[in-house]
């Protein structure tokens, strides 16, 4: 079953957004236009408590950017984003959703953060989506959205190792950047880890 993941195409993700990922919203045309090829799509939801531990504010005197320690890892601090029930936690408007058939929601936990779409950064508790695909008999699973840098590279790294063929919609996604080249950096991490790279001409052609 050819399956495709939403990672976290939010409102605080969007340019204007807390944590605006240059150029996000051009995610958005093409996650709309590829979901009718998929047989499964599923999103993934940022879903922050107030204060919680991966915000620059939840540490006095640190400011996004910098690193810290949370769950016994580093952590890179961030502006407060997707609190629960915020606008900036809402998908983005123009997101199709009507064929989204399950939400998996992530970093409810204030002492971890969680990039992936499967675990949280310390892999210590599931958020249940790779159950789920293995029981709607996924095994091909697309991801596209933000940030390649980080939730999408963790996603689909996950996916690998849960044993999935994993592909991302290259043009699909967008980086944070942090530091010039993280971008292809992660993709050479996917890549290494037995990760695809396609286009989204290739799957309209398909």
């Amino acid at each position: 079953m050819r399956t495709l993941i939403l990672v976290d195409i939010q409102n605080d993700f969007l340019p204007g957004g807390a944590l605006a990922v240059p150029r996000g919203d051009e995610v958005i045309p093409i996650a709309n236009e590829l979901q009718p090829r998929f047989d499964l799509v599923v999103a993934t939801q940022d879903w922050h408590p107030a204060g919680h531990g991966s915000f620059a504010s939840s540490h006095p005197g640190r400011r996004p950017g910098d690193l810290a320690a949370l769950g016994g890892l580093p952590q890179v601090l961030w502006p407060d984003h997707c609190v629960q029930g915020s606008r900036g936690a809402e998908f983005a408007a123009r997101l199709q959703m009507n064929r989204v058939e399950a939400i998996f929601r992530k970093g409810t936990d204030p002492a971890i953060d969680s990039y992936s779409a499967f675990f949280d950064n310390a892999h210590r508790k599931s958020t249940g989506l790779g159950d789920y695909l293995k029981g709607r008999g996924a095994t091909e699973v697309y991801v596209l959205g933000l940030a390649a840098d980080y939730c999408v590279k963790f996603s689909a790294l996950d996916g690998r190792r849960l044993g999935f063929r994993m592909l991302v919609v290259e043009d699909g996604t967008r980086g944070v950047e942090l530091q010039p080249g993280d971008v292809a950096r992660a993709i050479e991490q996917m890549r290494a880890a037995g990760v695809e790279m396609v286009r989204s001409a290739a799957l309209r052609a398909s």
